[in-house]
């Protein structure tokens, strides 16, 4: 199969949806951008924006305007589907049920989020609670076509899903019921302990990746760099090439044939400007 040139590779990053949600869909346009991540709602506080049919319809005339495909939404932080602790667990529900409605109303097609944290339960509590919580939402997910993606996280603190066999375990309890997956963030699975500093790092990583979980449920990745050092468990992220993980795992990235096809969302955190940059130097690793 002929590869897909460079300049339709899919690579973005995370825009903003001041000004109307569509917005976004421009500031990607404006970096070069192929794709996009944006929070459909504030990602700090539990109650969320409603979605009108006007900003709806505004966001799907820009969306094929500009041509950009495979729009991810990043979930509110405050979202813990795993948590001990009733309330906050069925706020959380209550908050991430909003989230997957919103993304159905703008089409979107993947919705990011991180598991949870265990806080005063065992790792295995936590995640059998994260599965019971996601199990509710087996009627909502059918009604559009969003798929849910764990994403990988650095194991800061009680959080779960800093090793592959956390995202093994719901995956496996779950894929039969809702459409769900992985993306993976460089800079958390490097802090979590797998190395991806060097080729042979990155195909042991990857070896790992698809014996546990599967290469087929990885549907995105959150590119950046790392700002603490490998196995830090710090979740702080470094423009590319300019942290501990360094330029070369992200060259492979584009090249690997399993990867490049893969799509991408730059977190880096120099803005506008460097995500241009970034991109562009992606897209010429892809050659």
């Amino acid at each position: 199969m002929a590869k897909t040139p460079p300049e339709k590779l899919l690579i973005g990053a995370h825009t903003s949806t001041a000004g109307g949600v569509h917005h976004a869909l421009l500031q990607g346009e404006e970096i070069g951008a192929t794709t996009i991540q944006i929070f459909t709602s504030n990602q700090k506080q539990w109650k969320g924006r409603e979605i009108t049919k006007e900003m709806a319809d505004l966001w799907e005339k820009t969306r094929e305007r500009t041509g950009l495909k495979k729009i991810m939404s990043h979930s509110s932080y405050l979202i813990n589907l795993g948590s001990p602790k009733e309330d906050l667990r069925e706020k959380s529900v209550t908050t991430f049920r909003d989230e997957i409605k919103r993304c159905h109303k703008l089409e979107i097609d993947f919705l990011n989020f991180h598991p949870g944290s265990a806080t005063e339960s065992s790792t295995e509590e936590c995640l059998e609670q994260i599965v019971s919580s996601l199990k509710k939402f087996e009627k909502l997910c059918a009604a559009g076509s969003t798929r849910l993606l764990l994403e990988t996280t650095a194991g800061q603190g009680s959080s779960v899903g800093h090793k592959f066999e956390h995202l093994a375990f719901i995956i496996e309890e779950l894929e039969s019921k809702i459409p769900i997956g992985v993306c993976i963030d460089t800079c958390h699975i490097f802090a979590a302990g797998y190395d991806i500093r060097t080729k042979k790092a990155w195909e042991k990583t990857l070896d790992e990746f698809d014996d546990v979980i599967g290469l087929k449920h990885l549907y995105g990745f959150h590119l950046n760099d790392s700002m603490k050092p490998f196995a830090s468990r710090r979740d702080r992220h470094a423009h590319l090439g300019e942290g501990e993980i360094g330029i070369e795992a992200f060259r492979f990235m584009m090249q690997h044939e399993k990867l490049r096809e893969i799509p991408k969302y730059l977190e880096t955190p120099k803005g506008l400007s460097m995500w241009k940059d970034e991109i562009a130097q992606l897209r010429k690793f892809a050659k």
